[in-house]
């Protein structure tokens, strides 16, 4: 009675394996095309996924890797059972084969999906740094226009100003020089008039010379005095 009872357990085994590997089979291929519409969704503004596709990646891949446990479970049972003749060994290495397989799909299709969004959401971090850096460039290439032509306007005033100033002072100097030409005139007019004030004024001239040059060497001495006595 053993033998019959291990063929049907063996046979049951296998029916659940098979049914376990179409249905890993579909969730792996719809698992793939998840990962390829949240590129294409990511790169299209105008396309909303209906779902979060998040969300829905972490349901199959809890159901995927789920599936996947269930199936090494039954390959361990079939494992057990001992194996009668070639073909049923075959049988058992096949199946472990296609969890192997199956494993491996279901690790690349979850790399390429967190790969995938971890690229698409840098590309949409520069993005946005672009954005802000043209938005903030903008602002500041209007504000330094805006200061630009402050800075130009008063600098006009003030070379305006400077302009204004400079020709008040020319103003003042021609009216000085046309005021010393007159007195220089008058003084010209009365030495001339009185030989007697023209002969005291350069007396008077020739006595300030005197007294400078005077002044001078006296100032001279005292200074090599002091430097003889500071060196002595």
């Amino acid at each position: 009675m053993s033998k019959p009872m291990e063929a049907v357990d063996w046979e049951d085994l296998r029916k659940q394996a098979r049914h376990l590997e179409n249905e890993i089979d579909a969730k792996l291929v719809a698992y793939s095309k998840l990962g390829i519409n949240t590129n294409s969704s990511h790169a299209s503004a105008d396309t909303v996924p209906l779902l979060d596709e998040d969300h829905v990646f972490e349901n199959m891949t809890t159901e995927i890797g789920s599936l996947l446990t269930k199936l090494a479970m039954i390959n361990d049972g079939m494992s057990g059972i001992q194996a009668n003749g070639a073909a049923m060994l075959h049988t058992m290495q096949r199946h472990k084969e296609i969890l192997k397989d199956y494993k491996l799909e279901f690790n690349k299709l979850q790399n390429n999906f967190i790969s995938r969004k971890d690229r698409e959401e840098l590309l949409g971090s520069v993005r946005q740094d672009i954005d802000n850096y043209k938005n903030i460039g903008g602002l500041n290439r209007r504000d330094m226009y805006l200061k630009e032509n402050q800075h130009i306007h008063n600098s006009d005033r003030l070379i305006t100003d400077q302009i204004n100033i400079a020709m008040e002072t020319r103003d003042n100097l021609m009216s000085q020089r046309h005021a010393f030409k007159r007195i220089q005139t008058r003084f010209n007019d009365i030495s001339n008039r009185f030989p007697a004030v023209h002969s005291l004024i350069q007396r008077v001239n020739f006595r300030k010379r005197r007294d400078s040059l005077l002044l001078g060497l006296l100032i001279g001495l005292c200074t090599f005095l002091m430097l003889l006595y500071a060196f002595h």
